[in-house]
């Protein structure tokens, strides 16, 4: 499946500093599979670039093997042919070429240079001072080990900090567009890929070759050679050194221990232990702490609940992790089965909330209301939890909603009980007006459109049909 889907920002960021006068340095980072090479090839694809791919080895190794880059870039067999112990005198022999149009000189999985030789930041800085930053040139130095990349390049204390003129992190693809990726099926069959996938270019194009969801997850995840069976091994092992202890600490939510007294009591450890663990799976975008949207002071909440935000990583440690034993043992199909009666009402459900979420944004910038929320996402308190809570940045509106991953259709008392929910949240209670949104994969009764057509603080959104209104709001 070769498509270039979405990245328009990206793009035109990158555009932008092409056409910047003068030199623009462009950091360009992400997790592995999230499309950085993709997005890269596809904006160099009509210019002039030298594009150079670092490996694991070593400095000198990547020195000889960019001068060879360098050399076919610029013609110049007097640069393939001499022995060079210096990448300024590399870069030297690329700006003294005379160019019709703008170079671009992209360096991708920069960070293993600065892995071999943690002074390559330092050497790189020189670089850009005495010969780039007066030049007309591009540079785009890209990498996919977060920490590391954010070290060297961005952090306070990097010799690159203040140099760039752009930074890009790039991010999994939104939801909002796997109907380009797969415009034959339904929404629903969107959403059970979503929920595995969770928007990763690769993932999507391995799993684009199945047109069932199993059949999918049987040839790419529950075979012992298929692309995603050790994914989660392979992403956490070129960014952290205890992998046993990160998994720990993964499965523990995933087992349903979201606040860190309960991470803390399952892995039998003191929580203050825990806290590099979560912090670095944070900066990962592998987990999230999550506080009820209502919170005035988040940082501060001691409602905070982690939560696996990688769908995939969820999905793997919900089904795949559990049961390798009966993988390895090459009985997938046990596996399967679980995951046949476990997969919507343990997983799909609950990223339907995610893709609803991610819905409530665009009918936000459709006006579909006679305000604009800034905040987004879920109330909680000791007796009620609330899919979506939305609030205006003035204090005066509340959205309140449910998402329902059902077959059958979406009644009365679901609405009802909604209502009930929101006269138990204290938020701004006296001074706000209480709207209210419901999602369903399966439809609604017929009494309760009838309720919506006549109601202008009801929303209905109606999944099951591939319509992209639903219900009727009248504004008033």
């Amino acid at each position: 499946m070769e498509r270039f889907i979405d990245r328009e920002q990206e793009m035109d960021t990158l555009q932008d500093e092409y056409e910047r006068k003068g030199s623009s340095l462009v950091i360009l980072y992400g997790r592995r599979r999230a499309g950085k090479t993709t997005l890269i090839s596809e904006f160099i694809r009509d210019k002039n670039a030298l594009f150079f791919l670092a490996s694991e080895e070593s400095e000198t190794q990547n020195r000889n093997a960019f001068k060879e880059k360098a050399a076919d870039f610029i013609g110049s067999s007097l640069l393939r042919e001499a022995s060079v112990s210096t990448w300024d005198a590399i870069f030297a022999a690329i700006m003294e070429r005379a160019f019709e149009a703008k170079p671009i000189i992209v360096i991708d999985e920069f960070q293993y240079i600065g892995k071999s030789n943690p002074a390559f930041p330092s050497v790189f800085q020189r670089i850009w001072e005495e010969q780039l930053k007066t030049r007309s040139v591009m540079v785009i130095l890209c990498g996919s080990l977060v920490p590391m990349m954010e070290s060297q390049t961005l952090a306070y204390n990097s010799p690159l900090y203040g140099r760039r003129t752009a930074q890009i992190r790039l991010g999994q693809i939104p939801f909002r567009y796997y109907g380009e990726f797969f415009p034959d099926r339904s929404r629903k069959e969107l959403i059970e890929m979503y929920a595995v996938t969770d928007g990763v270019p690769k993932y999507i194009e391995v799993f684009s070759e199945s047109r069932d969801i199993y059949r999918a997850i049987q040839r790419n995840v529950l075979n012992r050679s298929g692309y995603l069976y050790d994914e989660p091994h392979f992403l956490l092992q070129q960014e952290v050194s205890e992998i046993g202890s990160y998994f720990s600490v993964i499965r523990a939510i995933a087992a349903g221990n979201h606040k860190l007294a309960a991470i803390s009591s399952a892995l039998e450890v003191k929580a203050t232990s825990l806290t590099k663990y979560l912090k670095t799976l944070i900066d990962l975008d592998i987990l999230e702490r999550e506080v009820p949207v209502t919170e005035d002071n988040p940082e501060k909440s001691k409602r905070g609940l982690y939560k696996i935000k990688d769908n995939y990583i969820r999905f793997w440690f919900a089904f795949v992790y559990p049961n390798m034993s009966f993988i390895e043992s090459g009985n997938s199909r046990i596996v399967l089965d679980k995951i046949r009666k476990g997969l919507v009402t343990s997983h799909t459900a609950f990223v339907y909330e995610d893709v609803c979420r991610e819905k409530m944004w665009e009918l936000n910038g459709d006006d579909a209301w006679p305000f604009h929320f800034s905040r987004i996402g879920r109330h909680w308190d000791a007796d009620t939890e609330i899919d979506i809570a939305a609030l205006d940045p003035e204090g005066k509106n509340l959205i309140l909603g449910e998402c329902k991953y059902w077959q059958e259709p979406v009644g009365m008392n679901v609405l009802r009980e909604l209502e009930q929910k929101a006269e138990r949240v204290s938020w701004n209670k006296d001074h706000r007006k209480t709207w209210f949104v419901l999602f369903s994969m399966g439809g609604f009764t017929d009494d309760l459109r009838q309720l919506a057509e006549a109601r202008s603080d009801l929303l209905l959104v109606d999944d099951s049909i591939d319509a992209s209104v639903r219900g009727n709001m009248q504004m008033s």
